[in-house]
């Protein structure tokens, strides 16, 4: 007998061993062939990890594999080598990180996709079969006529007939063999995958001198093989370098992995990379259709001369020939995965994803994390900085608000303090756009009743419910396991008066409108973003100088580049030094530089005004 060892979507500290079919001495199975197995009396799909092993445990327990999967494709050997990795350093099993990489929703679709396409070839076989008896059955009468031809005496009107029907047999035959190879020649491009993808000329991007000079020094450190940091001002045009970067590797035919922290940083920054790479360029996040995360998994596959802008679940696609990983915003936390297992941070992984196909790496901030700024002082990984914005504009100016004080002497107009809205009036009136951070959505955060106190929170969870209000369909949401109520202005308890305690981007949108009612004013976090056109809209709509004001969560923070935005204002920016967490004040302080850096990116110099209750706190000095 001849057994293997499977790698299974469980959580299991070994690798099972079946045995192959009797029939196996002709059998050619590789690791990362796909195989359908049976553990503890439920089927999985399995990945061959090893094939012709010794087992070391009885062999009269091991079962035989239920049947080979050849309309799954097969696992490359890099994306096994990551899992391993991966599940070293996180401290999980292999197991956990190829259900993670093949959860069982794409594994479903991958295998309707086989059995459709088995269908589909069996269909055109069958076509093929067809035509070709016909074509068989034209010849043979060809034959029958000649032969008739070749029997009949010269001159005869016989022999003309005979002659006449044999030109339109061979007219017919004709036809019929066009028609055939067309049919063949349809089917073996459907069949074969292109091996390089189909693309216009890549559009040159032009550097200034600062962006020369880091290029250069990021190239000296590539020929170093050591990681790079771009430790790059907002506004300085690292994205450009990116870009220069990515299209060297594809001149030499080889693959780009652009990674983003946020789904909704990658809509403006999609656009951008079109330009540059059109049909090259390839999208992979979560809200991106499954049938069309499977093609472009299909895609970069077999593909050669490809980049993928994508989140960190883009970094278990099945990539080859990487030449270039690029980490946009490093430093964000968006980057780490909570649960469930693997835990793993996607910048930390893109560099292991870098060492196996010895492709070169960036990492690229403004506000560094303090753990690669910690590598580059050990000389792990290079330093490049970029201390000039692109257009030459000078740093925003900074106004740091004391609601506290502003509330004494009453100079607070709901959310908004009266210096904020003369700010916004000025910004506005030349021509300006306005961008307000609120970090909670909701209208309100929560409510409380104004006699016992009640706070009504999620029964499942012991949160505390969030109001969100809607054209006569108020509802209370839990933000985090997503449970909806039904919401009362009464107590359930005492049936007291429910206020609301605190106040979400839909409160500040309301509050925004009623201040400045002649403005255009639009909301982006994720109750708004659910919709992928809503959200690529607004992003569209605000660069394009269509909306006046925009209000959002910390999504409007990462990378987006507007030209016309002069003023970004902070409500109630103690919540992010609220937060319980040891880096707390870390976080905040990157929240708030990537932040600021969003206005004053064309030339006219910019204003960043935050409101906070806590203005001596040493994050806002910085």
């Amino acid at each position: 007998m001849r057994y293997i060892s499977v790698i299974l979507p469980l959580r299991l500290e070994w690798e099972p061993f079946y045995a192959l079919p009797a029939d196996n001495e002709t059998l050619v199975l590789e690791p990362g062939d796909r195989v359908k197995v049976r553990f503890a009396n439920k089927l999985y799909s399995g990945v061959i990890s090893a094939v012709d092993v010794t087992p070391d445990t009885d062999t009269s327990r091991i079962r035989a594999i239920e049947e080979i999967e050849y309309g799954l494709e097969k696992i490359l050997p890099q994306e096994i080598e990551l899992w391993r990795k991966v599940s070293e350093y996180y401290l999980c099993t292999v197991g956990e990180v190829y259900k993670a990489a093949y959860p069982a929703s794409k594994i479903n679709l991958e295998e309707a996709h086989a059995a459709a396409l088995a269908k589909a070839c069996q269909r055109r076989e069958a076509l093929l079969e067809s035509m070709r008896q016909k074509v068989s059955r034209i010849r043979e009468r060809l034959v029958r006529k000649e032969e008739l031809i070749s029997k009949a005496k010269e001159g005869t009107k016989a022999r003309a007939r005979y002659t006449e029907e044999a030109e339109k047999i061979k007219e017919e035959l004709a036809l019929a063999l066009a028609a055939l190879k067309h049919a063949e020649d349809k089917m073996h491009r459907t069949s074969c995958k292109s091996e390089n993808i189909d693309a216009q000329p890549i559009k040159t991007v032009t550097l200034s001198s600062a962006q020369t000079e880091a290029y250069s020094q990021t190239l000296a450190a590539f020929s170093q093989s050591k990681p790079v940091l771009i430790q790059g001002v907002t506004g300085s045009g690292k994205t450009e370098i990116y870009i220069r970067l990515a299209q060297e590797a594809l001149s030499k035919g080889r693959n780009v992995l652009y990674l983003v922290p946020e789904i909704a940083l990658s809509r403006q920054l999609e656009d951008r990379l079109f330009e540059h790479f059109n049909e090259r360029l390839m999208v992979f996040h979560s809200a991106e259709t499954a049938a069309s995360r499977r093609a472009t998994a299909e895609a970069i596959r077999s593909g050669k001369g490809y980049i993928v802008l994508g989140t960190r679940s883009a970094l278990f696609l099945p990539h080859h020939d990487l030449g270039l990983i690029v980490v946009d915003e490093e430093h964000d936390s968006s980057y780490k995965q909570d649960s469930p297992a693997p835990r793993y941070n996607g910048r930390d992984t893109a560099l292991m994803l870098s060492a196996i196909h010895r492709s070169n790496i960036i990492l690229g901030s403004a506000t560094p994390s303090l753990e690669e700024i910690y590598n580059c002082e050990c000389g792990r990984h290079s330093l490049v900085r970029l201390e000039e914005r692109y257009h030459g504009t000078e740093d925003a100016d900074v106004e740091i608000i004391d609601t506290k004080a502003e509330r004494r002497k009453r100079g607070m107009v709901g959310n908004f303090s009266r210096k904020l809205i003369c700010h916004m009036e000025e910004a506005l009136k030349d021509g300006g756009q306005v961008m307000i951070l609120r970090s909670r959505r909701a209208w309100s955060s929560a409510i409380q009743c104004t006699e016992c106190g009640d706070i009504p929170k999620c029964p499942h969870c012991n949160v505390s419910l969030s109001l969100h209000k809607a054209s006569g369909t108020d509802r209370m949401v839990c933000h985090y396991c997503g449970r909806t109520f039904r919401y009362s202005s009464t107590c359930k308890n005492c049936h007291g008066e429910m206020k609301s305690l605190g106040a979400g981007t839909q409160r500040i949108e309301e509050e925004a409108a009623a201040l400045f009612p002649n403005s255009r004013i639009a909301r982006l976090d994720s109750d708004t973003a659910q919709s992928r056109n809503h959200e690529k809209q607004t992003i569209r709509d605000f660069g394009n100088g269509k909306i006046d004001i925009l209000s959002g969560t910390q999504m409007l923070t990462k990378g987006f580049d507007f030209g016309g935005l002069t003023l970004v204002a902070v409500i109630a920016a103690d919540t992010f030094l609220g937060i319980q967490d040891f880096r707390a004040d870390e976080k905040a302080l990157q929240l708030l530089e990537q932040f600021r850096g969003r206005c004053g990116r064309r030339g006219e110099k910019g204003l960043f005004i935050t409101q906070t209750s806590q203005p001596d706190r040493p994050v806002y000095s910085r």
